[in-house]
């Protein structure tokens, strides 16, 4: 059969979504007749019913469920292509993705020393997502729990576990403690909200949030917060990440000084001296 056109691909996607000819068509902006041509041609040149539709019906086939996945992964991929290459034809700085509390002291030095423009920083929990849909450049990844796959990746550091508390509350003064003992306190997000870290820490220091970050974060602490380990949380493995495709010289040079850096304030803190 001849390659699909994205055209086909847009609007099976739009009934597939709505399971309604007409709102499909109105969200497409043409006409109904045109959009159930167009989809019964597809069926044809695929040799596949993809949608069970009377007149009062419709909804998708086990083939049609299998072609909208599909359909889907496909056009976010066309529109990270677009984007990646509109970059590479206007560079501009690169774009870090960085899941919030997640290596800040380490990204603090880094953005200091780094000779390069300073890259644009994109919080997320999805740092992995951001590089597939073309949203980032480069992320800063836990390897336990962000999915590598397809992507190239370089691991920079590791972090162990710590809550954030005001200095005045009453679990502060612990030695350690355990997620048990936080779920009982009524700010407490299992999640670091996807924000900046300085917010993250006036929250903190307002009393509204209690939650639990990587270590590095003590390297920004300010006096109304402090971090105290969790004991029962397991340490994480931080990793630079990005796509393959992405050849962009940028990414390397990054790369390199995020090793680099890392590398001397592992150094630093085997000599039981605090990193700068």
């Amino acid at each position: 059969m001849d390659r699909l056109e994205t055209r086909e691909l847009v609007y099976f996607v739009a009934v597939a979504e709505e399971l309604h000819f007409s709102r499909a068509a109105e969200r497409l902006g043409i006409a109904q007749p045109p959009l159930s041509r167009a989809v019964s041609r597809l069926e044809r040149r695929m040799g596949a019913r993809l949608l069970e539709r009377t007149s009062r019906h419709v909804e998708l086939t086990a083939a049609g469920s299998v072609f909208l996945d599909e359909c889907r992964r496909l056009l976010l991929d066309l529109d990270a292509a677009v984007l990646r290459t509109q970059r590479a034809v206007r560079p501009s700085r690169l774009v870090l993705a960085v899941r919030p509390g997640t290596g800040s002291g380490l990204l603090a030095q880094v953005l200091r020393s780094h000779d390069s423009a300073e890259p644009e920083l994109v919080f997320t929990h999805d740092g992995a997502g951001a590089l597939r849909d073309g949203t980032a450049d480069v992320a800063l990844l836990c390897t336990d729990s962000d999915d590598l796959t397809s992507l190239r990746t370089t691991e920079v550091a590791e972090e162990f576990p710590v809550a954030l508390l005001p200095r005045d509350h009453r679990l502060a003064r612990c030695a350690a403690m355990t997620t048990a003992e936080l779920r009982q306190e009524p700010a407490y997000q299992d999640q670091c909200p996807p924000m900046g870290l300085d917010e993250v820490l006036d929250r903190v220091a307002l009393g509204r949030l209690v939650t639990v970050v990587g270590s590095s974060v003590a390297d920004r602490l300010t006096r109304e917060v402090i971090a105290v380990p969790v004991t029962d949380l397991p340490t994480t493995t931080l990793a630079l990440g990005w796509l393959p495709q992405n050849s962009r010289p940028e990414i390397a040079s990054f790369a390199r000084t995020v090793q680099r850096i890392a590398a001397d304030r592992g150094r630093t803190r085997l000599l039981g001296q605090p990193a700068s």
